[in-house]
């Protein structure tokens, strides 16, 4: 077949499968009730690498958070193996389907990090099971809070989840060997569900300012409808201040200490959002400090922001690795849950142990406190009656 007249069946048969991923958006119109359900099942699926390592951790002081609720059987923990690398190669899928299945069953998860193979690994070119989870579950909004009180930073970002240059990442096409092509993608229903979830947010906490940030004075298409769409919702939050930026200068701005505490709520597109969600997490301390949820009208998702890190357990490193991440994530999850003065309390001894008062220090080695020892660390600073007093003092 002619080069081009197969790249044109390929983008053909792209455009049929966003076709259709369309219509299956426009089904889901209901966020799930969890009251509605007798039980909460959270799913707890360690990942790969230092994955196994730290999601264990973060479901110990779930459980200990949630102990009275697990008692009376409202909330229920299941450990959900098989996203390993290995199990992943060896079924040549991004989510094993037996895995995949028992995800299903939890409307919660606490996922840790998974590796995603790139050119030069021995493992076959699979899509990342974080991008596969969140098509396969629909979750829509990454949501990441960045807070460094000090400095007066209190940033909320909205990445839209599911589309962009993500959405068809591993569907690219080599024409010939001097011509490759990747495609981004952009709908109605995915933009106008992302931005009208962060003008939520922003009316209901208060905060009451969105920066809507794309790059479309250059991608006018896809970019271009995201902005449109922009306009459109926030004639709808008329109380609601917004304004819009472009990715490179934005990436600037947040680092310029007299416009940064400016920004408080912002929406974007797929790739710009994990590019910039990656550097405000600097600001306090780090990827490795970050959480994040993934939100979907029925499941919802909350891991770790960073990566696998297999040579830390290939070097026999894995129980030191920090869990700091993937607890800022529960953190996030015991709040989607309603558990306000739990999550509070988690925060506040994940800010007293990791960037105040630091008893333990992290440091990935054996010089370091592990895992587990960090994990008795936070769980004895939420059990101290003191704790309020204590993470007030430090942040005046």
């Amino acid at each position: 077949m002619d080069r081009i007249e197969f790249a044109k069946e390929h983008f053909g048969k792209l455009i049929e499968e966003q076709l259709k991923r369309i219509e299956k958006m426009n089904e889901e119109k209901e966020f799930i009730d969890y009251n509605s359900l007798g039980k909460i099942t959270i799913g707890v699926v360690g990942g790969d690498g230092i994955g196994p390592y730290i999601t264990e951790q973060a479901h110990r002081v779930l459980e200990f958070l949630l102990d009275n609720e697990v008692q009376t059987g409202k909330i229920e923990f299941k450990v959900i193996d098989g996203l390993t690398i290995e199990n992943r190669a060896a079924q040549n899928t991004a989510i094993p389907s037996d895995v995949l299945e028992e995800i299903k069953k939890c409307p919660i998860i606490l996922k840790g990090p998974t590796t995603t193979p790139r050119a030069g690994d021995p493992w076959p070119n699979i899509e990342s099971a974080n991008v596969a989870m969140r098509k396969e579950l629909d979750l829509f909004a990454n949501v990441r809070p960045v807070k460094v009180p000090e400095s007066g930073i209190d940033w909320m970002f909205y990445r839209e989840n599911t589309e962009g240059a993500y959405a068809l990442g591993s569907k690219g096409i080599h024409v010939n060997d001097d011509l490759a092509v990747d495609f981004t993608v952009a709908t109605y229903e995915g933009s106008h569900r992302i931005i009208k979830a962060a003008f939520d947010y922003a009316r209901k906490s208060g905060k009451n300012k969105v920066t809507v940030i794309t790059k479309a004075n250059v991608i006018k298409t896809t970019d271009g409808k995201f902005l449109a769409i922009a306009r459109e919702v926030a004639k709808e939050y008329p109380e609601v201040q917004w304004d819009d930026w472009y990715i490179d200068i934005m990436t600037a701005k947040l680092i310029d200490e007299k416009r940064r505490t400016d920004f408080k709520v912002m929406v974007l597109p797929n790739l710009y959002g994990d590019i910039l969600t990656d550097e405000a997490a600097e600001f306090q301390g780090g990827v490795g400090t970050a959480g994040s949820a993934n939100i979907g009208k029925r499941y919802a998702m909350f891991e770790a922001i960073h990566g696998s890190a297999p040579r830390m357990v290939s070097e026999g490193r894995g129980e030191y690795a920090d869990p700091s991440s993937i607890m800022r994530a529960a953190v996030m999850l015991l709040e989607h849950l309603g558990k306000i003065d739990k999550a509070e309390a988690l925060s506040k001894a994940l800010d007293v142990c990791g960037l105040y008062e630091k008893k333990l220090n992290i440091t990935g080695r054996t010089d370091g406190a592990s895992s587990k020892e960090y994990a008795d660390y936070i769980m004895e600073t939420v059990k101290d009656p003191g704790l309020n007093d204590k993470w007030s003092s430090y942040i005046k």
